[in-house]
């Protein structure tokens, strides 16, 4: 895979008026951030997680593929932003599973949720291209 820069979630930022809202991802061994639009499920879910607010009851999407995956006897390893096409962003949630890296399609905000699932929240990448393209 290509160049990968280490990024941090930075900020949420919410916006009650409309269901697009935003999070910002600043590189690790730097000062520029990246931010890309999510949905407001997504953002309200990393939100909780990332603030340590009380998880509901019972488990949400998120929780449920992290259930999945250790079901299954791999281990929730990453979170890689791989590439922006028509418009898009494209991710994968990166597993690993008897010495085996399995990358798996998800939107980005998705496998940032998943990612903040965990504590340290799972490290998060982005392609360097895709980086230099849209970093502040």
């Amino acid at each position: 895979m290509a160049d990968l820069v280490r990024v941090q979630l930075a900020r949420i930022v919410k916006n009650d008026l409309t269901d697009k809202q935003l999070i910002y991802l600043k590189e690790i061994d730097g000062d520029r951030q990246f931010p890309i639009i999510i949905g407001f499920f997504e953002a309200t879910n990393i939100d909780l997680r990332v603030t340590h607010a009380e998880r509901p009851p019972r488990p949400l999407t998120h929780d449920l593929i992290v259930g999945v995956a250790q079901s299954l006897g791999a281990k929730v390893d990453s979170v890689v932003i791989t590439n922006f096409q028509d418009d898009i962003f494209y991710a994968v949630l990166r597993l690993l599973r008897n010495g085996e890296t399995i990358d798996v399609d998800a939107r980005p905000s998705d496998a940032i949720a998943v990612a903040a699932s965990f504590r340290p929240i799972l490290p998060i990448w982005v392609a360097q291209e895709v980086f230099d393209r849209f970093s502040q």
